[in-house]
C-alpha cells in the first residue's frame, strides 16, 4: 500500500447489517494460539578453537588444522591454515551443524587472517568461501589481506530446524601465494519469541472454489467458498485458521464477513476481533495428505473509499475472501489487521471464482477474466488464477479503456466519476511502462492481465492485491503498486511482522523504474529513538504510526540506494534478479536477503546492516 500524506480517521464504527443466516458464534476476547519452540541458547560448532585435535572437522589434507610456524592462533595454540603453498591448490575445512528451529537468531562468526605476495589491487586471484549447506555466505580474496585477525559474522537466521555442513574452502592460482588463517569458529543462536519462518510453511498449496452472486448494487455477495490444502509439515495438522480480515471494518454483533454451514471440519470460535476462526479437521492430517474444506459465505460491502468499502456505486472488495492463515515454525501467524499498512500473509494458491452480478456493473478482478450471459439482465464473470496470495475484485458502472504493454502484458483500467478521460490514458500508459520495467528487471509478469481502478478519493493513495491494484491518479503511485506484483505478489513476505521487505522494496523499484537514483537520500535519516528499525514489525509501527511511512518506505529504499552503492549497480542488479527469482512464489524473509547479499560481495556487510537498522 503506498501511504501518501491524508487526514487522520478514526476508527469507525460501521453500522453493517449482519446477512441473514445464523453466523458462528463470536468470542472476540479468544486469545490466538502459539505454537513457537523454546530456544535455549547455544553455540552449535564443536571444537572451533581447534584445541581438541581435529575432531569433527574434515580437512582436505592433516595441514590444515595446525599449530605449525609460519602462521599464528588467534586464541590459544592451533588453528585452521588454507592454502599458502604459492601454487595451483584448494584446501577445504568443514564439520556438520544443527541449528535449532525454536531460535530466532543465529550467527555465524569466526577470525580471520588474510596475509598474501600477491601484489595486485583490484583482482581477486585466490579466494575462500563460507558455505552453510549450497548456499555460500561469503567470499574473501587475496584483496582482504590484512595485518592481524578481524572477526567476520555473518547471519544464518534463516538456517533454523537444519543441519547442514559447515564449509570453508580456499583455492589458489598458479602463482604467488595467498594465506587464508581461520581460529576461534562459532555459530551462536537465541531468541525464541519470533523464530523466523521456515520451510514447513502450512497448510501448502491451497487451490480455492468460489461462486458468489451479487444484489444490484454489487453491495452484497453470497454463495459458496471451498479450499483444498496439504499439510507440508512433518508435524500432523489438527486444525486450519481461516482468516476473515474485513470483520475489521464492522464488529462481531455485526460482521461484513459471515462464515456459516462448513464442512469437512468443525467451526470453532472466532478470535482476533473476530478476523480468524477455527476449524478443526475430522482427523489430524499427516505430512504429505491433503483435505478440502467448505462453506457458505456471505459479504456485505461498507460505505467508505477503502480497500473494502464502496464510494458511491463502486464497490472495492479487498481481502474479502477468508484464506488459510499459516503455521511456520513461529506458530500460527494470527495478527490483527492494520489499518496503517498490511497484515496478510499467506503463501500462493489458485483461485477460480465464479461472480453473478448485474450486467450494469463491471467487476474487474484478480486473474485473467472472462464474461459470460448469465440470467436476465445478469453477466457471470469467470476469473481463474494461479499462485497468487489473495484475490480482490470491484464492482461497479466504471468506465474502462484497455491497452497492451511493449511485452505483451494486457492493461485494464477502470474509472469511478470524475476521472477524466486524460487522466485515465495517462494511468494507462503509466501502467504499461511500469509493469515492463519491472518485468526486465525482476523477472516476466505471471499473471495474466493486470486491472487498475482508478479514484481519486482513496485515502490511502494505493492498494495492491495480485494482478489488481486500487490506485489515485499519481504516476509515481501507480509504478509503485504495480512493483508489489514483483515484491509482495511473487516474492511474498509476512507483512506483518517484516513489512519493509514489500514496501521498500517496492519504493526502491519504484525509483529505478522512475530513473531515480537516491542520490544522498540516506543523509536525511534521523531516527526517533533507538528502538526505531527499518526491520520493527506493524505492531511497532501502528504505536508509531506517523514514523511508518518515514522509516519503513523512506529510509527503507534509500538503505537499498545505499546497498546498491556499495556492491556496484550490476551486481546489485544481479542480486535482486536472483533473489526474485530463487523465491518466485515463494516467501521471503529479512535473514535469506542478508545472506543472499552478503554472499554477492567479499566485503563485510555486518557494520551496513549495523548502520541501517537491519536485524534479522
Amino acid at each position: 500500500m503506498r501511504k501518501t500524506p491524508h487526514r487522520s480517521i478514526a476508527v469507525r464504527a460501521l453500522a453493517v447489517t449482519a446477512l441473514a443466516a445464523v453466523s458462528l458464534p463470536a468470542a472476540p476476547a479468544t486469545a490466538a494460539p502459539s505454537a513457537a519452540a523454546a530456544c535455549t541458547p547455544a553455540q552449535v560448532v564443536t571444537n572451533g578453537g581447534f584445541e581438541s585435535g581435529t575432531s569433527p572437522w574434515t580437512q582436505s589434507s592433516t595441514s590444515v588444522i595446525t599449530s605449525r610456524s609460519g602462521q599464528t592462533a588467534h586464541g590459544g595454540t592451533s588453528y585452521a591454515w588454507l592454502d599458502g603453498t604459492g601454487g595451483t591448490h584448494t584446501d577445504t575445512l568443514s564439520q556438520s551443524v544443527t541449528i535449532p528451529s525454536g531460535c530466532s537468531t543465529a550467527t555465524l562468526s569466526f577470525w580471520l587472517h588474510i596475509d598474501t605476495t600477491e601484489t595486485t589491487s583490484s583482482i581477486a586471484y585466490d579466494k575462500l568461501t563460507a558455505k552453510l549447506g549450497s548456499t555460500t555466505l561469503a567470499t574473501y580474496s587475496n584483496l582482504d589481506k590484512n595485518t592481524g585477525y578481524v572477526k567476520k559474522t555473518l547471519d544464518v537466521s534463516a538456517f533454523a530446524g537444519q543441519t547442514l555442513s559447515l564449509a570453508f574452502t580456499g583455492s589458489e592460482d598458479s602463482s604467488l601465494q595467498t594465506s587464508f588463517v581461520l581460529d576461534d569458529i562459532a555459530l551462536d543462536t537465541s531468541g525464541g519469541s519470533t523464530p523466523p519462518a521456515d520451510s514447513t510453511r502450512t497448510p501448502a498449496t491451497p487451490s480455492y472454489t468460489v461462486s458468489l452472486s451479487s444484489n444490484t448494487s454489487g453491495t452484497v455477495w453470497t454463495g459458496h467458498e471451498s479450499a483444498t490444502f496439504t499439510n507440508a509439515s512433518s508435524t500432523a495438522l489438527s486444525e486450519v485458521y481461516l482468516r476473515l480480515w474485513d470483520n475489521y471494518h464492522g464488529t462481531c454483533d455485526a460482521m461484513p464477513i459471515t462464515v456459516t454451514n462448513v464442512t469437512g471440519g468443525t467451526a470453532g470460535s472466532l478470535s482476533v476481533a473476530c478476523t480468524a476462526l477455527q476449524i478443526t479437521l475430522p482427523t489430524p492430517l499427516a505430512q504429505g495428505q491433503s483435505a478440502t474444506i467448505g462453506f457458505d459465505l456471505g459479504i456485505t460491502v461498507p460505505s467508505g473509499a477503502d480497500r473494502f468499502g464502496h464510494d458511491g456505486a463502486f464497490n472495492n472488495i479487498g481481502n474479502a475472501l477468508p484464506v488459510l492463515a499459516v503455521k511456520d515454525g513461529s506458530g500460527w501467524h494470527l495478527d490483527p489487521y492494520t489499518n496503517n499498512g498490511e497484515s496478510f500473509y499467506s503463501v500462493a494458491a489458485d483461485f477460480k471464482v465464479t461472480l453473478d452480478h448485474p450486467s450494469t456493473l463491471l467487476v474487474p478482478a484478480t486473474g485473467t477474466s472472462t464474461d459470460t450471459p448469465g440470467s436476465s439482465g445478469r453477466t457471470v464473470t469467470t476469473a481463474t488464477a494461479s499462485k497468487v496470495r489473495d484475490f480482490a475484485w470491484a464492482a461497479g458502472p466504471f468506465s474502462k479503456i484497455s491497452g497492451t504493454s511493449a511485452a505483451g502484458t494486457a492493461i485494464n483500467i477502470y474509472s469511478v466519476s470524475g476521472i477524466s478521460s486524460s487522466d485515465a490514458q495517462s494511468m494507462l500508459s503509466t501502467a504499461k511502462s511500469a509493469v515492463d520495467a519491472h518485468a526486465a528487471r525482476f523477472g516476466a509478469y505471471p499473471y495474466g492481465e493486470l486491472d487498475a481502478v482508478i479514484d481519486n478519493n482513496y485515502w490511502f493513495g494505493g492498494m495492491e492485491y495480485p494482478g489488481f491494484v486500487l490506485d489515485l491518479v499519481s504516476t509515481t503511485a501507480l509504478t509503485h503498486e504495480i512493483g508489489h506484483q514483483w515484491w509482495y505478489g511473487i516474492v511474498g513476505d509476512d507483512e506483518y511482522t517484516s513489512p519493509w521487505l514489500d514496501e521498500a522494496f517496492t519504493d526502491y523499484a519504484t525509483d529505478l523504474a522512475l530513473g531515480k537514483t537516491g542520490s544522498n537520500c540516506w543523509n536525511s535519516v534521523s531516527w526517533a529513538s533507538s528502538a526505531e528499525k527499518i526491520t520493527n514489525s506493524m505492531a511497532y509501527w501502528d504505536a508509531h504510526s506517523s514514523r511508518y511511512s518515514t522509516v519503513v518506505y523512506g529510509y527503507g529504499k534509500c538503505a537499498l540506494h545505499d546497498l546498491r552503492r556499495l556492491l556496484g549497480d550490476t551486481a546489485m542488479t544481479k542480486l535482486l534478479k536472483d533473489y526474485a527469482t530463487s523465491h518466485w512464489y515463494g516467501v521471503s524473509t529479512t535473514a535469506e536477503f542478508k545472506a543472499a547479499a552478503q554472499a554477492a560481495t567479499s566485503t563485510d556487510l555486518t557494520s551496513f546492516w549495523s548502520t541501517h537498522r537491519i536485524d534479522g
